[in-house]
């Protein structure tokens, strides 16, 4: 006989769970006491929307599910945020809930909120365990959903009087694994096309990547001489200074890349889904019927045909995908080799930062900085807003699993990220990147990482506005300025309040100096950027957008 808290964290433990995110609650007491005793590593966190975060993190550079718990009502309406963001992303992530007791469900007792209907078109699963003898199946079933076809998270809600009960159920067995693969009439087909074509692009998206099938990918674009680009914040799949790498294709995409992606006759979608952001509002690919021949890889038949009509749909995962393609060998030279090579030194060009701007400050210089300071398996991770351009535009990755940032856009996302990355990895370099806004979302969890004694750098770019809406704002609204200024503390001050090491930067020649001290204190540390509010992009000035407008 054991208690359902008990058979959750068998069932875990069965998984292969290594540690766990938490903000604590009265409703799962039973979970956190068999935790007690257990091998997995519980993290608490100061806040459930950064504890879904880095569970999210987690997910997002293992491949593997990401485990939250919360508490009831607002602990569970706040780790929402992360789980929004795992679902847009494709990423395994299981919430586990503490909900009301039985005997009160259906009454609006205190903090109950129906989960099935609320996370209901946000996560891939919700379900409520109302029988603890069917801990182990419902689990183990949760990491199966989460990881299968297009991953995302599952919502598990748990009665807390379910989870005291004591009953006798089944030992938890590890979930199995689900691959799909490419059929060899698909792989001819592909063939075909691409001997037929005279500009293929290949674009790499998604997720169930690992290093090895990039590598993989790498071998492929390398044979057949394929210009690839990788989509929007997934730009850890193909080395930037390969000379096959195009660019990202994302928000403010290179419009040399954008005019190669439009002129191509075929295009190789390879996990992706190509939504928004990345098809620049469905113009690169035109929705349903693409100009070019589309050719769609993607774990999930749901997938294939649902925004695109693609001219060959391939269900199979990344991994598996190249893994039987790299054995197809092209016949000879292609034409095409010229346009792979100028659109690889297009993406050099385009990927220099300017060295000039406004204010005292200059991103450019810092970026080349980080760039050969960091070291090719450093972490980068960041939220969302105008600073992030600098980050996925200028700096170069090289490997697999260097970057963690929401592709929904989500802001406060940095901080946490690079919480959990660093508790995967704590021998690697781990930087947040984080505008002044964005930060503050939940730079609480700074306090975590001092608690953990996790080094991470948080680099702040401040510029004492919510810089994206504000330049949307002038854009639309020129002069009208409302609700984007920002007063903010002394962000320095607030890391050594935390425990941490904290550093500020006025002048360009500050940062590299600044950088490396944080970098030897050993201790989690702010480097604030006191950016000027008119470098609002790379290229242009705030008054410059609203003289324009």
């Amino acid at each position: 006989m054991k208690t359902g808290g008990q058979l959750i964290v068998d069932a875990l433990e069965a998984n292969g769970t290594d540690r766990i995110y938490c903000v604590p609650g009265e409703s799962y007491l039973a979970v956190l006491d068999a935790l007690h005793d257990s091998p997995i590593r519980t993290i608490v966190c100061r806040q459930e929307g950064g504890a879904a975060m880095m569970a999210d993190c987690q997910g997002r550079l293992t491949g593997k599910p990401g485990i939250c718990f919360v508490t009831r009502g607002p602990g569970a309406t706040n780790a929402s945020a992360g789980i929004h963001i795992a679902m847009q992303d494709s990423v395994p992530v299981i919430l586990f809930i503490g909900q009301v007791a039985s005997h009160a469900k259906e009454r609006e007792a205190f903090q109950e909120v129906d989960y099935v209907r609320f996370f209901g078109d946000i996560a891939k699963w919700v379900v409520e365990i109302d029988d603890a003898s069917r801990i182990p199946e419902f689990v183990t079933r949760a990491f199966a959903v989460a990881t299968s076809g297009r991953p995302g998270p599952v919502v598990i809600s748990l009665p807390e009087d379910m989870l005291t009960s004591e009953v006798e159920a089944p030992e938890a067995l590890p979930y199995t694994p689900v691959e799909t693969h490419p059929g060899e009439a698909e792989l001819d087909a592909l063939e075909m096309l691409l001997a037929g074509a005279k500009r293929p692009f290949v674009i790499l998206g998604g997720t169930r990547w690992d290093e090895e099938a990039v590598a993989r990918m790498r071998t492929i674009a390398e044979a057949w001489s394929l210009p690839v680009g990788c989509s929007f914040r997934r730009q850890m799949l193909f080395d930037h200074l390969h000379p096959n790498y195009a660019g990202d294709v994302g928000i403010g995409i290179n419009p040399k890349l954008a005019a190669g992606i439009k002129q191509a006759d075929v295009v190789l979608l390879i996990g992706g889904r190509m939504g928004e952001m990345p098809s620049s509002d469905y113009t690169l690919l035109k929705s349903p019927y693409p100009d070019q021949a589309l050719v769609h890889v993607h774990a999930d038949a749901g997938e294939l045909g649902r925004v695109y009509r693609p001219t060959l749909a391939i269900n199979a995962s990344p991994s598996a995908f190249v893994t039987a393609f790299a054995k197809r060998k092209p016949a000879g030279a292609h034409a095409w080799a010229d346009e792979t090579a100028k659109l690889h030194a297009a993406y050099l060009e385009w990927s220099t930062p300017p060295q000039t701007g406004p204010g005292a400050v200059q991103m450019g210089p810092i970026m080349d900085y980080l760039e050969k300071a960091l070291p090719d398996d450093a972490i980068l991770t960041n939220g969302a807003g105008n600073y992030a351009t600098w980050v996925h535009r200028f700096y170069r990755s090289r490997r697999f699993g260097t970057q963690a940032a929401p592709t929904s856009g989500s802001m406060g996302y940095g901080t946490p990220a690079a919480v959990a990355a660093k508790a995967l990895y704590p021998d690697r370099d781990v930087i947040a990147f984080a505008g002044d806004g964005c930060f503050l979302m939940n730079g609480q969890e700074f306090a975590t990482a001092v608690q953990y004694d996790l080094p991470i750098i948080v680099i702040i770019v401040n510029n004492g506005i919510y810089g994206t809406i504000r330049m949307h704002q002038e854009r639309e609204y020129p002069g009208r300025v409302v609700a984007t200024d920002l007063k903010n503390p002394d962000f320095a001050a607030l890391a050594r309040a935390y425990g941490g090491h904290g550093e500020t930067v006025e002048k360009t020649a500050d940062f590299a100096p600044a950088f490396e001290r944080a970098r030897a204190s050993g201790k989690p540390a702010i480097v604030e950027i006191r950016l000027d509010p008119e470098a609002i992009t790379p290229t242009r000035t705030m008054t410059q957008i609203r003289d324009k407008a």
